[in-house]
């Protein structure tokens, strides 16, 4: 759990975005694989999907490979005045009758 809202440092970032390109590209060289072996086999069906698989997943691949990680935390900065006081003054207190002594 991080207790920050930055950003991860651009190495950590990079390496994720290599490990999902890797995946994406062994899914492709699978879907490549796994035509040749359907169409071994007569399965007339299945081969041209993953055809169309290995021909879509580089695409997909480099827009992953691409896209940074963004620090979204859903973390909302308070608005209001800011400079304003948040807590009573030690004068107002004791006028509330709050102050001990």
């Amino acid at each position: 759990m991080r207790i920050t809202t930055a950003a991860v440092s651009h190495e950590e970032d990079l390496r994720k975005r290599q490990k999902r390109y890797l995946l994406s590209m062994s899914l492709r060289s699978a879907c490549f694989v796994g035509a040749g072996v359907a169409g071994l086999a007569g399965i007339s069906w299945l081969w041209p999907v993953l055809i169309v698989g290995a021909l879509v997943l580089p695409y997909i691949a480099v827009v992953l490979a691409n896209a940074q990680a963004n620090r979204v935390d859903g973390f909302q900065l308070r608005s209001g005045a800011f400079g304003a006081p948040e807590l009573e003054s030690a004068g107002s207190a004791q006028r509330a009758g709050l102050g001990g002594r």
